[in-house]
């Protein structure tokens, strides 16, 4: 159900387009070996961002989840190809972590990566484990992303481990990916207290309420638009955001004023 009294959702009611940038901080990219994609590549990609208005999208390709020294390559071809839409998130295997070798390759891309991403639960890895501190510490120092996968009631990346690296390394600007789904509003109550973490909205469209929850409990300022694309839809997620019971001041916050901010701080396209 569409909100009757927002002017955004009447704009999108109206024209199939939003008045207002869209930032996507969390996707994927190419082909995935359980599951069929409508598409996938790097072009795909940029076409639905085109149709739905997403003006940039910050991404880490399905390669990469698995094999890091390949497909970090067709990460980097895909920001290459489209540098004016997309940028990327460098993956940390934590079982297999060189961190010299991770730091080293963000270091020398600044126009394709934007951090790293790990994912706690797929490794089987404490998010917090000492082997990562390297590589929280460059980004501490820069002032760079950290994309968690965030689960509620994981061993391996619920609010516990987030709390833990958000105290230790204050300056790093960390994504709660899924914001803690399953325990969203444990996890919102244990580190909105640390204002460098953002919660993001991969996920939470699947129950509504969520997203209120997250307003609620930290503020919209806190909050980051995400799809996981491929795997959600753009429209999906915005009739999400138009739709939930907050304002449009908050649904502007959601969108891009709050990843402006953060574009900001890192000088991303020159904003």
């Amino acid at each position: 159900m569409i909100n009757k009294n927002s002017e955004l959702a009447r704009a999108f009611w109206e024209t199939g387009k939003l008045p207002c940038r869209i930032l996507d901080f969390h996707a994927h990219m190419d082909e995935h070996p359980q599951i069929y994609f409508p598409f996938s590549s790097a072009d795909e990609m940029v076409k639905d961002m085109d149709k739905n208005g997403v003006e940039h999208l910050f991404f880490c390709g399905h390669l990469a989840l698995d094999d890091p020294l390949y497909g970090e390559q067709y990460n980097v071809t895909a920001v290459k190809k489209h540098p004016d839409r997309l940028r990327a998130y460098h993956i940390l295997h934590s079982r297999h972590l060189d961190a010299e070798r991770a730091i080293t390759d963000v270091e020398n891309n600044p126009d394709i990566y934007v951090g790293f991403k790990i994912l706690g639960d797929y490794n089987e890895f404490p998010i917090n484990d000492p082997i990562h501190f390297p590589c929280y510490e460059y980004l501490n120092r820069t002032k760079k992303l950290l994309l968690l996968h965030t689960w509620g009631g994981s061993a391996y990346d619920d609010f516990g481990n987030v709390a833990d690296i958000a105290e230790r390394f204050p300056d790093i600007t960390i994504i709660c990916g899924h914001s803690f789904f399953g325990n969203h509003k444990k996890g919102i109550e244990e580190t909105k207290k640390y204002q460098n973490v953002y919660y993001e909205l991969t996920a939470i469209p699947i129950v509504r309420g969520y997203l209120e929850d997250i307003v609620n409990g930290a503020g919209s300022e806190r909050v980051l638009f995400g799809t996981d694309l491929p795997w959600f839809s753009t429209l999906h997620g915005v009739g999400m955001v138009l739709s939930a019971d907050i304002s449009d001041e908050d649904r502007l916050n959601i969108f891009y004023r709050n990843g402006e901010k953060i574009y900001s701080r890192l000088g991303l396209w020159g904003k």
